[in-house]
């Protein structure tokens, strides 16, 4: 590839390498200057452009993120599509991931064109959620290289062992003196952890803590479909011939390895009986908070063995405790350590739905009100599909006709909020809206309540382009070059919003920020169509009859 200051004439087929404001126009960097791109520099009075021009056998950067995506692919791993020379690697389903360190490190040594960053090796990962992500970082690399790379990435980079929906048995040892309110907790925090990883505890078996009344706990419990065996000893164990351990022994079991390198969880004991996993607990595991414990129990619902060499090579990033001169709260640990990072939550986006709107164009009627074929207004289905895409809260901003648009959405789960001043135009709806977000959202998403095509998964979609670290602060729609609506935009931006009048919305700050802007392809033009006449109703498939023109 070759780089750098490229006149004029001679930048038609070469890529932009920065952003360019143009009276009316923005080239945004990454943009394949043709004829016309070309002219309107020259227009603007640009004599010569930073650009990439393609050497032969170069691949450009969304067909090389596409073709290492495709090779990491695996069971159970999902990709994105191609974009900005980026491809994220999502889990299908919720599992434990596993890391080949040493191929990824491979891999990011072949070349400083390609990165791939993970997280840690051992994470347990809720369904969708983010892995890992590939990034060539010029506007194209090798095809040679590439070819490489590929090879690398095919042997086995990630892998999703999926959460099994297995039953625990717990026993429940019992000393005189002993709170019930210990007891209650263990049985608490045992449940939650089992239920979080798709699992079943059994109704818990009480004993004395002594190796017969424990061993004969264990029998009922894998006669009643155990797939696992927990023991939460009333006093600890301390020794692999303790009452615990010495209970699966005598119940035809047999220690596997006592101790781990994780604090808390020092003292837990891993044992078997016919196959079936048999464990102590140290006594962290009746807390909520991370533990050694959860390291091995999320393995054992994953499906993978756990020897007593695993255990042992557990030390690096097994320091959980809490310090005084290391004072971290274990729930941030958790996301700190290498192997025992929790599902982290998305971050939290609000939407506003606009329909607050006279609908002058469409009078008498009012669009948002009209019914589609199912008996849903307007407005319900744009609402509908904004729910189902899981993004939440959804405020509705209402203004003329507000009680009609009420009573369409009623009993579906949204905060009404008034425009008082709505005849004012879009930016009295928009700021009446973006005054009642909560303070603790991330980004809006910005709606408008005319275009009832946009499903829910167009608005998954740019919700998982959405990241201002990365640059895509303002995520926005597009079919066949063309913008579109929703647009979904970063907290920062707020306050300009709040400073807008008249009637227009938000969408005069994206020329303004182009650098911050991600365009998300769509494969029909639904995010396009919105409904402002009879005509345009008519030409949608939502009507159960004709609307006649004016």
């Amino acid at each position: 590839m070759i780089f750098g200051p490229t006149p004029i004439g001679e930048a038609s087929g070469t890529i932009l390498a920065h952003t360019v404001r143009l009276e009316g126009r923005v080239l945004k960097k990454g943009t394949l200057l043709d004829d016309a791109s070309v002219a309107a520099l020259r227009e603007g009075g640009h004599r010569e452009v930073i650009a990439a021009r393609l050497e032969e056998g170069d691949v450009t950067e969304n067909e090389a993120a596409h073709r290492i995506g495709e090779a990491l692919l695996g069971p159970h791993l999902l990709r994105t599509r191609a974009a900005t020379g980026r491809v994220n690697l999502q889990a299908e389903t919720a599992g434990l991931l596993m890391v080949n360190a040493a191929m990824v490190d491979r891999l990011n040594e072949l070349d400083e064109s390609l990165t791939l960053a993970t997280l840690p090796n051992f994470t347990p990962v809720s369904a969708r959620e983010m892995l890992a992500t590939v990034k060539v970082i010029p506007f194209a690399m090798s095809g040679e290289m590439l070819g490489v790379a590929e090879s690398v990435a095919r042997s086995g980079l990630l892998a999703v062992h999926p959460f099994r929906p297995l039953q625990v048995g717990l026993v429940l040892t019992e000393l005189p003196g002993l709170k019930e309110s210990i007891m209650e907790g263990a049985v608490e925090a045992t449940g939650a952890r089992v239920a979080g990883l798709t699992g079943t505890l059994l109704p818990p078996e009480r004993c004395a803590h002594e190796e017969e009344a424990i061993a004969a706990a264990l029998a009922r419990l894998r006669q009643a479909g155990a797939q696992i065996l927990l023991i939460a000893g009333a006093s600890a164990v301390v020794d692999r011939r303790d009452a615990g351990p010495a209970a699966i022994i005598r119940a035809g079991g047999r220690i596997e390895h006592f101790g781990m390198p994780v604090d808390p969880g020092n003292l837990i004991c891993l044992g078997e009986i016919d196959g079936v996993p048999a464990l102590v607990l140290p006594g962290c595991a009746r807390s909520p908070k991370l533990n050694g414990f959860d390291w091995v129990l999320q393995r054992l619902f994953a499906g993978l063995s756990v020897k007593a060499r695993d255990v042992m090579r557990m030390g690096v990033g097994g320091l959980l405790k809490e310090i005084e001169s290391r004072p971290l709260p274990r729930e941030k640990a958790a996301r700190a350590h290498t192997g025992a990072a929790a599902p982290r939550r998305a971050r939290p986006l609000a939407a506003l739905v606009l329909a607050a709107g006279q609908s002058s164009r469409m009078a008498p009627l009012n669009k948002l009100l009209v019914q589609g074929q199912d008996g849903r207004p307007m407005v319900a289905r744009v609402v509908d599909n904004v729910i189902a895409s899981g993004i939440g809260p959804v405020i509705v901003v209402t203004g003329h006709a507000r009680a009609e648009v009420e009573a369409a959405l009623a009993g579906r789960d949204v905060r009404f909020v008034t425009a008082e001043d709505y005849a004012e135009g879009l930016s009295a709806s928009l700021k009446a809206g973006l005054s009642a977000l909560p303070p603790q959202v991330e980004g809006v998403l910005i709606c408008l309540g005319d275009m009832p095509l946009v499903t829910p998964t167009a608005i998954g979609r740019l919700l998982a382009a959405f990241d201002p670290e990365e640059g895509r602060a303002i995520v926005m729609p597009t079919h066949g070059g063309q913008q579109g609506n929703p647009v979904l935009w970063a907290r920062e931006f707020i306050p300009e919003m709040m400073a807008l009048t008249g009637d227009a919305g938000a969408r005069r700050l994206i020329r303004r920020h182009a650098e911050r802007v991600a365009e998300v392809e769509m494969p029909d033009d639904a995010v396009l169509r919105d409904f402002d006449t009879p005509e345009a109703l008519n030409a949608a498939p939502l009507l159960t009859q004709p609307i006649p023109a004016r």
